[in-house]
């Protein structure tokens, strides 16, 4: 049975004081009823799905898990769910906990990979988020310790609000300042309004390239479908409070704070007359991504800068940002033995691995680059290829000559021919925590031109079952979309490379996944 937290109880006992004292008409002429009562403070609150944040901050554990599975079975949609976690998560950690954020992250791709099963098991991943969500926001302190508050615009900032006035606020790490400030910008709730809080959100966040400065807007502007535009403001201030934090501990010689403006200015990308649109065939594209993947930062920043001079279409110039981080996961030698830790032993590349990072990251940035002004557009696109580049030389290995997998070793080895053989002979891979058989398998399938959704079917159990070091939902949601978005002829490196990241992280069971199990019945 859910308890309420002291601090709602007692909020409670001092509303119908009140009420009692004024009387009921009068109460509510003062918005004192007991939906609305007790906003003297600055708790951020949620409407009709107050009480269920509550219990997502309250509950823990399996005994959160059964009372969710209750609550589905009578009749609660599992979106309203996931709104739930998410504003309890948002709540709670304000984007500055490192669980608390990647478990914010993984929401909406825990979401839709429910879509993809069937109905009786579509509760599973989305149960095995909330055990890790409802863990950390014990270990946090619940509801006596929620970081985000209400914040009012100040009609002051109000009139010169911009993103620029965000990115000096957050230059200044002034948590207060930019919080008003972009509670003045994020007002309203239609869809142009949530757009405009977005982009002059990424001002701020393009001033610097770093993993979760990037994917944290992304993944919360992508949950918003599932928490509805009128909690934009609060899904997006995370990022805010994030980028403040990050500040205080980046290199600040670093990142595409230079880069940005000169290429801007040097390739004419702001000029009000777009160029002749050019078509880019698949031979283009790969070429730009190796050129990405094989320059210095600054050169694939340029590259990309260059691509939008010459008329090629934005849409192709993200795909090959996908394609060029792909190459990190593929050629990856593996954590070394000072890197590991029982849940990422030597070898693997699961969790926040380079490749897998930079996936998340180029995934990010490619997305954004499909809303608002085309400086925005442009923005996210240059970065993004500075950020792949900086992600191949930052972290340390000799990406450019290792060999990518499949190996061809593997291939010969490779004996399964039919789709259920190979499928298989990948399953026993990944159990085995051979990243190399199984990469030749998923890759041999690929290539014989065998049916993706088996395969994308195979590997979303293991995204289930496994914890994957915070990880699991986000890149299996990554691979999917670059799956989507990439020509027939590359696509399929991105299953073999969820293929190896799956092998790598089998044998770390998530918390509560079997108990989750239990509760559905699966």
């Amino acid at each position: 049975m859910f308890q309420p937290s002291r601090r709602a109880f007692l909020a409670d006992v001092g509303r119908g004081t009140l009420v009692a004292a004024v009387g009921l008409s009068t109460a509510v002429n003062l918005g004192l009823t007991p939906a609305e009562a007790d906003q003297s403070d600055d708790r951020l609150r949620f409407g009709r799905l107050e009480g269920l944040v509550e219990l997502m901050q309250s509950g823990q554990g399996e005994g959160l898990l059964a009372q969710v599975v209750e609550k589905l079975r009578s009749g609660t949609p599992l979106q309203t769910i996931v709104a739930a976690a998410a504003l309890a998560n948002a709540r709670t950690f304000g984007g500055q906990d490192y669980v608390g954020f990647h478990t914010m992250m993984a929401l909406a791709p825990c979401y839709a990979m429910a879509s993809l099963l069937p109905a009786e098991r579509q509760a599973l991943p989305v149960l095995k988020v909330l055990h890790r969500n409802s863990g950390r926001i014990a270990e946090h302190g619940g509801v006596d310790s929620e970081v985000l508050h209400v914040v009012e615009a100040d009609p002051a900032i109000a009139k010169t609000a911009s993103g620029a006035e965000l990115l000096a606020a957050v230059r200044a790490q002034d948590f207060d300042r930019a919080e008003r400030v972009f509670a003045a910008v994020a007002q309203g709730t239609t869809d142009e309004a949530t757009e405009r809080a977005l982009e002059e959100l990424l001002v701020a966040v393009q001033d610097q390239s770093e993993v979760h400065r990037i994917v944290m807007p992304y993944r919360a502007y992508d949950l918003l479908d599932i928490v509805g535009a009128e909690h934009a403001h609060t899904m997006l201030r995370q990022s805010v409070r994030y980028c403040v934090q990050n500040d205080r501990h980046r290199d600040h010689s670093a990142g595409g704070r230079d880069v940005l403006p000169k290429l801007l200015e040097e390739y004419r990308l702001l000029d009000p007359n777009p160029p002749t649109a050019r078509p880019a065939d698949d031979k283009w594209l790969a070429g730009l991504a190796d050129t990405i993947f094989r320059s210095k930062p600054e050169d694939a920043a340029a590259a990309a800068a260059a691509a939008v001079r010459d008329g090629f279409p934005l849409d192709a110039i993200g795909t090959s940002l996908s394609l060029a981080a792909n190459q990190l996961v593929l050629r990856d030698k593996g954590r070394s033995e000072k890197e590991s830790r029982p849940e990422k032993p030597a070898g693997s590349v699961h969790g926040d691995s380079i490749g897998v990072h930079a996936s998340d990251s180029a995934n990010a940035w490619r997305h954004l680059a499909q809303v608002g002004s085309r400086r925005n557009r442009v923005a996210c696109l240059i970065l993004g290829a500075y950020q792949v580049a900086r992600d191949r030389i930052q972290r340390g290995g000799d990406f450019l000559n290792w060999e990518a997998y499949p190996h061809a070793e593997q291939l010969e080895r490779q004996v399964a021919r039919s789709p259920e053989e190979l499928l298989a002979a990948c399953e026993r891979a990944i159990r085995g925590n051979d990243q190399a058989a199984a990469a030749a398998a998923m890759h041999q399938y690929g290539a014989s031109g065998h049916d993706p959704a088996a395969a994308f079917a195979l590997l979303l159990e293991y995204a289930i079952t496994e914890d994957g070091a915070l990880h699991a939902e986000k890149y299996y949601q990554t691979v999917r979309e670059d799956y989507a978005d990439s020509p027939a002829p590359v696509r399929w490196r991105h299953v073999t490379a969820l293929a190896r990241v799956t092998a790598s992280a089998y044998g770390h069971p998530a918390p509560g996944v079997a108990a989750a199990k239990k509760l559905v019945g699966a």
